[in-house]
This record gives structure tokens, sequence and C-alpha cells, in this order.
């Protein structure tokens, strides 16, 4: 049970920090605290407490589904892969307008 309030801590303090955060790249590293955060709080609940090997299932213990693992596997590289897309385009917005402050950039959208 601490475990996933401890999660559910991490994804409010990661949440909090998109929200209030006003540069660009504290923005991205919230974003990523908010997914490791959901990824762990998807590995908590379908964890099985001294859950067995799947390809082994007659030693007597309940066998583990393999694909919320999987599927998490597969969020952490897609997570990966967005990061650096959002770190490769903040570099090209710092080139383009010279500031990563999300209320300077609005207003100079806003002004163009």
């Amino acid at each position: 049970m601490l475990q996933l309030a401890l999660i559910l801590l991490m994804i409010g303090l990661g949440l909090y920090g998109l929200a209030t955060s006003r540069h660009l790249i504290k923005s991205i590293i919230f974003l990523n605290v908010v997914e490791a955060s959901v990824i762990l709080f998807f590995l908590r609940l379908f964890y099985i407490s001294e859950g067995g090997v799947p390809i082994l299932p007659s030693l007597g213990a309940e066998p583990v589904d393999p694909i919320p693992q999987a599927l998490m596997i597969t969020t952490i590289v897609i997570g990966a892969s967005v990061t650096a897309l959002a770190l490769m385009m903040s570099i090209k917005i710092y080139h383009q307008y010279g500031t990563l402050d999300w209320k300077i950039l609005l207003n100079k959208e806003d002004n163009q």
C-alpha cells in the first residue's frame, strides 16, 4: 500500500511540475517523471508475490503474466524516443527564438 501511495505521489509531483514549470527542459524532465511513475504503477498493479515463471507452470506457484512487462519495456523505448525528439526540438526552438521560457515563446507566437 505504501508503494502505491509513493507512486501516486510521484505522479502528482510530476503533474504539478508540468503545470508550473516555465522552462521547456524542466517540462520534459517532469514528463519523464510522470512516465516513469505510470510505468511503476502499472507494474505494481500486476505484481504477484512469489509468482512463478510462466514457461514452467508445473512448479506449483501461480505463473506471472509476462504481457504487462513486455508492454512496459515498449513504453520505455517509446518514452526514450519521445524524450530525444523533444530535446532535439527544444534545441531548434532555442536557436530560432533564443529562449526556452514558455511564456516568452507563447507571446512571440501571438505577436507574429
